[in-house]
């Protein structure tokens, strides 16, 4: 008896927190389940990049510029048009400053970068980071980038003797763990001789799908509630002690024996001497453990995703591999047959078909803002009140047809300067936009450019037989990747 009256009181408590968006005449989707409008999280197939992007389309459909939805029981707000996107993520950015999520530095020291920080504190820290990412750096460490590029060329050309259907994920994971591994801490890993290698080991739990990650990432977007009562951790703490002397020992090294490296490290290092002569405090080694952190993995994991699908679409569509080849062939040709940072960024086409395979395939599906103060969204009555999460759909935005017409195909030329024009701002967010735009996008696309030019340069991509177009992605993953592996076969010329 006393089960029934619990189940029954928890059952209209859920039901009066389903009226919320009614009672503010926000639009909202309706027929919600227990779990709101989200899949029963034991049972996920799409996950949230699901939710919000059928969210998104039912909205659309409607002709609601805005609407309300609900996570378990959290209400949470989804702008829709394209102008309200902007306000939030960049015109009105002082209501909208950061993610809205707590970190406890004490407890999870990794977690404490760039991404996870809100107010004064993000504010200081991205005004520190920001000199570390202008393209005058990013030419500096090119050649830091490009020395991993052969280790990846010769592995696979030996890999092709004994088998022509590769698993490029697998593949290209340790190649971007190479370059993230060089250029952030100095370091050589090289994954491709030493498979077993602790950076390996740690990138994997990171991705691994763990109950530990599921757990978080559950409670982080779905039930923020609990966080403020039970602490859950992400990380172990094998993997915070690993990182965070890491960095204690490559500092220590660096001072001790006078060594310079053009990598990040070296950039953190220089950064804490003008700090000092201008009496102002640096970083310290956990801080700069946290933003190297954030830099591993973010570089490596949506770095290798993104040329994993641009390969996997140059195999279906071989007439755009085909250009795509003969621009890096001729590029390099005016170039003496080097690969430098300016052949790189000559390459129109390449950036063409990149941009295109974000587009499909953005590094994370959907972007989350906090309210910091309540919000009068302009032209209605609705308030969106302090506290209350925003998510838009990169997803559902990039596969709609208003701004990319038959959007599951893969066309390079919708970016082009004349093509990109025609499109309203706001509708490519791979990257977010505004004052919150990744940091390190630049890195992220040199690093892409690079593998692909130095792959199409040697390698045919097919697709193995039977390959399906349209690809299966992990429910329970906040960044797009796919399910399994994806193989292609690979043919040198």
């Amino acid at each position: 008896m006393l089960l029934t009256i619990l189940i029954l009181a928890l059952y209209v408590k859920i039901k009066r927190a389903h009226k919320y968006w009614a009672q503010r005449n926000v639009p909202s989707l309706g027929n919600t389940s227990i779990f709101g409008n989200m899949e029963n999280p034991l049972r996920q197939k799409h996950g949230l990049r699901g939710t919000f992007s059928n969210a998104y389309n039912e909205f659309k459909k409607r002709g609601e510029i805005h609407g309300g939805l609900y996570l378990l029981t959290q209400p949470v707000y989804m702008p829709v048009d394209h102008h309200l996107v902007k306000l939030v993520l960049s015109a009105d950015f002082e209501y909208f400053q950061g993610h809205g999520f707590k970190v406890d530095e004490q407890k999870d020291p990794l977690l404490a970068h760039l991404f996870n920080l809100d107010g004064e504190q993000w504010k200081s820290i991205r005004t520190i980071l920001t000199p570390t990412f202008t393209s005058g750096k990013m030419r500096i460490m090119f050649n830091t980038l490009f020395e991993c590029t052969q280790p990846l060329v010769d592995h696979i050309s030996d890999e092709i003797v004994i088998s022509q259907a590769l698993n490029l994920k697998e593949i290209l994971s340790c190649f971007t763990m190479d370059v993230i591994v060089s250029c952030v801490f100095g370091l050589q890993s090289n994954l491709f001789k030493n498979p077993d290698a602790e950076f390996r080991k740690y990138g994997k739990q990171v991705f691994a799908g763990s109950l530990r990650i599921k757990l978080y990432t559950f409670v982080k977007f779905v039930l923020p509630s609990l966080g403020k009562l039970i602490h859950v951790k992400k990380l172990s703490a094998e993997l915070e002690n690993f990182f965070i002397n890491l960095i204690r020992d490559v500092i220590s090294y660096r001072k001790h024996n006078n060594v310079e490296r053009k990598d990040f490290i070296q950039l953190f290092m220089e950064l804490e001497k003008k700090a000092k002569a201008n009496g102002r405090d640096s970083l310290t080694v956990q801080q700069i453990a946290a933003q190297s952190f954030i830099f591993f993995t973010a570089g490596f994991e949506t770095s290798s995703m993104t040329m994993t699908f641009c390969l996997h679409e140059l195999s279906f569509n071989q007439n755009i591999q085909d250009k795509l080849r003969h621009e890096i062939k001729s590029t390099l040709t005016k170039y003496n047959g080097e690969l430098t940072y300016e052949a790189l960024m000559s390459m129109q086409y390449l950036d063409l078909v990149i941009r295109e395979t974000l587009r499909k395939y953005p590094g994370i599906s959907f972007l989350v803002r906090g309210c910091s103060k309540d919000y009068n969204v302009p032209n209605t009555t609705v308030t969106i009140e302090k506290g209350t999460k925003v998510y838009i759909s990169t997803w559902a935005i990039h596969r709609d047809e208003e701004f990319y017409p038959d959007a599951e195909t893969f066309i390079p030329e919708r970016f082009t300067e004349e093509n990109s024009k025609k499109r309203p701002g706001f509708t490519f967010l791979p990257f977010g936009e505004g004052p919150r735009i990744c940091i390190g996008q630049r890195f992220g696309l040199m690093l892409t450019k690079t593998g692909i030019a130095m792959l199409l340069n040697r390698f045919k991509f097919h697709p193995i037989p039977d390959q399906k177009y349209n690809l299966d992605f992990e429910p329970s993953a906040v960044n797009i990747t796919n399910k399994g592996t994806l193989k292609l076969i690979v043919e040198e010329i």
